[in-house]
């Protein structure tokens, strides 16, 4: 089945085959808030981590293709005879790492388990560079893997057997890197081997991620929404699942334009437009308030004249037993 692009998994580990042993690896750790350490290792594990990273996924790809082995956009009923692929652009946790990585790398600092917490780790990312014969050019691409606490043992807690004996665990962390085909990252796309393993580690929901992206277009088309260059709406949405949630409740945006803007100047909230007229939402916060007033969720007490902010909301039917008209 073909795919939205012309990224082919087929054709990239046939490359990869012939410049397999010409790249060059660097080593990531990155923790539960995404934040990347650069990781040294000794050059005798230069033929591990490229076995363990590369080779699995090239090998894994040349001698399944034989077998049935498709590529098909994520999304598709799963079937274990298929990796899928998907724009890393659509994954905010996996584009932001790789932004971080490629434009902050001289300030990314190395990981240690003197300054940081290894039990914070999240995954693993090997990063290849090599030099495209074609076009002379230096090109980059990633795996990635998920580490866990099973994939560690702590040198206070842990033996190690030499021999017929055993002896105290020579270093102070090891980690089992995990030899099965997870996530690669190649020229802006993501080819997913194991869903499961890539949900987990960039903690991705495809339900959230499709409401997300319909939400946004529905905002967009009907508000007239202004975004800071390089900001999406449904990657605001999808850092903020309360509000995504709110939203999937509101079927329909009954709310005009005009009475958004007049309602949010009744409640004094500084929600602006630029000099086109377009809402200007320039991170979560604006966010928050633009949901917020589509819910009707600012009232001013008729007692106290005061401003308030309505946490939840349960419709009241009228005086005389009958349902609230609509």
């Amino acid at each position: 089945m073909s795919t939205d692009n012309d990224f082919d998994i087929f054709n990239w580990a046939n490359q990869m085959e012939a410049i397999k042993n010409n790249v060059t690896i660097e080593l990531f750790l990155f923790n539960k808030n995404y934040t990347p350490y650069k990781v040294r290792y000794s050059e005798q594990l230069t033929n591990s981590v490229r076995s363990l990273f590369l080779l699995e996924a090239i090998n894994y790809v040349n001698e399944e293709a034989d077998r049935g082995l498709e590529m098909r956009e994520y999304g598709e009923i799963s079937d274990d005879k298929t990796v899928y692929r998907t724009d890393l652009g659509k994954v905010e946790r996996a584009s932001s790492l790789i932004h971080l990585i490629e434009h902050g790398y001289k300030d990314l600092p190395y990981f240690s388990d003197n300054e940081y917490e290894f039990k914070l780790i999240k995954g693993i990312l090997a990063r290849f560079i090599y030099l495209d014969s074609e076009s002379g050019d230096t090109r980059t691409f990633y795996i990635a893997k998920n580490i866990s606490a099973s994939n560690f043992l702590k040198g206070k807690v842990s033996w190690e057997l030499k021999g017929e004996s055993f002896e105290p665990f020579a270093a102070d962390i090891a980690i089992r890197i995990p030899d099965r085909n997870e996530v690669a990252i190649i020229d802006g796309n993501i080819a997913i081997f194991d869903q499961a393993k890539f949900e987990k580690l960039f903690d991705y929901n495809l339900k959230m991620q499709t409401l997300a992206e319909g939400k946004a277009k529905e905002l967009t088309d009907k508000y007239d929404l202004s975004l800071p260059e390089g900001l999406t709406l449904d990657a605001l949405l999808l850092d903020k699942k309360p509000l995504l949630k709110k939203l999937e409740k509101l079927e329909d945006f009954e709310m005009t334009k005009k009475q958004l803007l007049d309602y949010a100047d009744e409640m004094a909230l500084d929600l602006m437009t630029d000099d086109n007229g377009k809402v200007i939402i320039m991170d979560g916060r604006d966010m928050t308030m633009f949901v917020n007033l589509l819910s009707e969720d600012y009232f001013v007490s008729p007692v106290n004249g005061k401003r308030y902010e309505i946490k939840s909301k349960k419709l009241l039917d009228e005086p005389d037993g009958e349902p609230p008209r609509g």
